[in-house]
């Protein structure tokens, strides 16, 4: 059949997820959600000022940026960032009445996502088992700093990067351990997460079944550091740590310039030959200690002097440019305000200006939906709903409750 072409769609339009999450890793998977397309029905604790997140420093309101707030309507950058395309809920969950209100939602939602500490939603009464009680169809995702039945204790990211042991790929070697500035794990943990929540859906579709999805922190940032061969460079006496270089791969790493820094990556003879073009030293090709991959690592301190050497007395635009003419990667190391405008990302949205709900447009970057479809619309394009925002229209459109029920609730402090 030819293509027909039809307005596009959101993938996850008329999917309605009910959000548990508070900080960074669950509201950073319901935030793609919401992107996909989902209806996302974000549920905060009207006693403790809802998603930690909001009171994240620094703050933007009439006035601009602020470190702490000076208007009512200041709202956290953090929260403007993750709350887009969501709407806002107030529900006490631990009144029995506040629970109730929960599962009454829940028995219209497609998914639920959470990311307290492993075993908090089933004390609190709104775990995997008290929805399913409920909505035998439910997916249920979980995001925990170490999954069900894993490790004690709080599980922050820098507590996370420090087990999972990528503290010790960075940095010099014999140096401290090096945090990363990026909270990987925070980040890492709710990609997992909406893979599994969406490959779960797919089987729900065609079985009608739901089931709980877990994800661990600790297991998504550890998987990662096991793709690199660590165990087999110690066991050949390869360094761990190289810091800005890999020696492994020489020539390859970050390179001084006149005015910042840039990254080269010539790991093939190709790409060697390249380099050695743009230094103007194509003889080097033929030197028997650069002339082969393995004889390039084993030559490898002394090869990145000379790269050094030829880079740092050049402006970094005019280093890459000579790079990249002869066919090796290459690219200027921008610092993050740069970045995030590069117009590259700016023109695919997956970097997007920040808007305030009532202020409009702030000049802040923040993520968009790093994926682009043929036919689908997929955007973060609604601004992140102060507290509690939408309670009244939501139990009544999701969870079916009176007017009158509603206002008992409010009356009694639960929403």
């Amino acid at each position: 059949m030819p293509h027909q072409a039809r307005t596009p769609s959101r993938p996850l339009a008329g999917t309605v997820v009910l959000d548990l999450t508070t900080a960074l890793s669950g509201p950073y998977a319901t935030l793609l959600l919401g992107g996909l397309g989902a209806t996302v029905v974000k549920v905060e604790n009207p006693a403790t000022g809802g998603d930690s997140a909001r009171t994240n420093s620094p703050y933007y309101g009439p006035h601009g940026l602020s470190t702490g707030r000076t208007s009512d309507t200041d709202m956290s950058v953090s929260m403007m960032g993750r709350g887009r395309n969501k709407k806002s809920i107030t529900m006490n969950l631990k009144d029995a009445r506040g629970r109730a209100a929960f599962l009454r939602l829940a028995r219209n939602a497609d998914i639920v996502v959470e990311n307290y500490a492993a075993g908090t939603a089933d004390r609190l009464g709104v775990g995997y088992d008290d929805v399913r009680a409920v909505n035998p169809s439910v997916i249920y995702t979980s995001i925990s700093g170490f999954g069900a039945g894993g490790g004690t204790g709080k599980a922050m990211d820098s507590i996370i990067q420090a087990l999972s042991g990528v503290m010790y790929t960075a940095g010099e070697p014999g140096t401290d351990p090096v945090r990363f500035g990026l909270p990987v794990g925070d980040l890492l943990a709710p990609l997992y997460a909406v893979i599994g929540t969406l490959a779960a859906k797919v089987q729900r579709d065609q079985d009608g079944v739901g089931q709980h999805v877990d994800v661990s922190m600790l297991g998504a940032l550890t998987s990662l550091l096991s793709t690199e061969p660590f165990d087999a460079l110690e066991q050949v006496g390869m360094p761990l740590r190289t810091g800005n270089s890999v020696p492994r791969l020489a020539p390859f790493g970050i390179f001084p310039a006149k005015d910042g820094q840039i990254a080269l990556c010539g790991p093939t003879d190709t790409f060697a030959r390249g380099v050695f073009r743009a230094m103007g030293r194509p003889e080097l090709m033929d030197d028997e200690r650069f002339a082969t991959r393995d004889q390039r690592v084993r030559h490898a301190s002394e090869l990145h002097e000379m790269v050094a050497a030829w880079s740092q007395g050049r402006p970094r635009a005019e280093a890459v440019a000579a790079l990249v003419a002869q066919g090796t990667p290459a690219a200027e190391v921008l610092e993050p305000a740069d970045a995030l405008r590069n117009p590259d990302v700016l023109r695919r949205e997956e970097v997007v200006e920040l808007g305030h709900p009532q202020h409009g447009p702030t000049g802040l970057m923040g993520p968009g939906v790093p994926i682009r479809f043929s036919h689908a619309d997929v955007r973060l394009d609604t601004p992140a709903p102060h507290l509690g925002e939408h309670t009244e229209e939501l139990l009544a459109t999701i969870g079916g409750l009176s007017v009158q029920e509603i206002a008992e609730l409010r009356q009694a402090g639960v929403v």
